[in-house]
């Protein structure tokens, strides 16, 4: 999709239009002040939806510094389950 950018005043003069349009994109909004960026607003469930993935990528990246530090990690069994529980919570979620 593309990228949503509007002036700072479309909030303060149309909010209910920016909130339906950050609700059906599921994207940000860029906000401009003076033809530069100032803000970002996106919908609740957007922004959740973004940190759980960012929780995600965080804990793969403990693991894979774990890995190539040589500590003990898990089974592929156990990450498989692992994988596929956070999949399923994220489906439930998002």
């Amino acid at each position: 999709m593309d990228m949503q950018i509007k002036p700072s005043s479309a909030i303060r003069q149309n909010y209910a239009e920016v909130s339906r349009l950050c609700r059906a994109t599921q994207e940000p909004v860029y906000l401009t002040v003076n033809g530069e960026g100032d803000l970002a607003v996106m919908s609740i469930d957007a922004f959740e939806r973004r940190e759980r993935m960012l929780e995600l990528r965080e804990a793969l990246l403990r693991v894979e510094e774990d890995r190539l530090a040589g500590r003990a990690g898990c089974s592929v069994d156990a990450l498989d389950a692992a994988l596929g529980d956070a999949i399923r919570e994220a489906r439930r979620n998002g």
